[in-house]
C-alpha cells in the first residue's frame, strides 16, 4: 500500500517541493491558507496522526487517502484535498504560466551564452584568416 502512495508522490514532486519551500521560507499569506486547510484536515476521518498510512515514514500527520504529509500539502498552493475538502489556489494554468516565467530567465541566459560562443568562434576564425595576411613582408 505504501509503495502505491510513493509512486503517486513521484508525479507530484513539484507540489511537494512547493510545500517544502513554503514550510522553510514562511509567508504570511501561505500560512493563513495553511491554517484554514489544517482546520479542515483536523475534522477529516482520513487524518492519520500516527503515521501508519504515510507515504514516507515519520512524516505524520498525513492523509490516509493520498499518503501526503499534511504539513507540506497544506502549504502547497497548487495542491488540493483528494476528498475535496479544500481546493488548489493556484490553477494548473497559473502554475504553467509561473513555470514559464521562472524557466524563461534560464532559457534566455542559455540562448545568450550560445550567441556569445558563436560570436567568439566567428571572431577567432576571422582573426586566424587575417593573421596570414599580416606578415613582415607587407611593411
Amino acid at each position: 500500500m505504501r509503495i502505491n502512495k510513493l509512486l503517486g508522490a513521484l508525479g507530484n514532486l513539484d507540489k511537494i517541493a512547493e510545500g517544502i519551500k513554503n514550510k522553510i521560507f514562511k509567508n504570511d499569506d501561505v500560512e493563513a491558507v495553511a491554517k484554514l486547510r489544517w482546520m479542515e484536515c483536523k475534522l477529516c476521518p482520513l487524518l492519520d496522526r500516527k503515521g501508519k498510512s504515510c507515504a514516507v515514514p515519520r512524516t505524520q500527520p498525513c492523509c490516509s487517502d493520498c499518503g501526503c504529509s499534511i504539513s507540506l500539502k497544506i502549504r502547497s498552493m497548487s495542491s488540493d484535498c483528494p476528498k475535496g475538502r479544500w481546493d488548489a489556489i493556484m490553477t494548473p494554468k497559473m502554475e504553467d504560466e509561473l513555470k514559464k516565467q521562472i524557466y524563461f530567465g534560464h532559457e534566455a541566459k542559455q540562448e545568450h551564452q550560445k550567441k556569445l560562443e558563436k560570436l567568439r568562434a566567428e571572431q577567432k576564425l576571422k582573426y586566424e584568416k587575417n593573421k596570414t595576411k599580416r606578415d613582415a613582408s607587407n611593411i
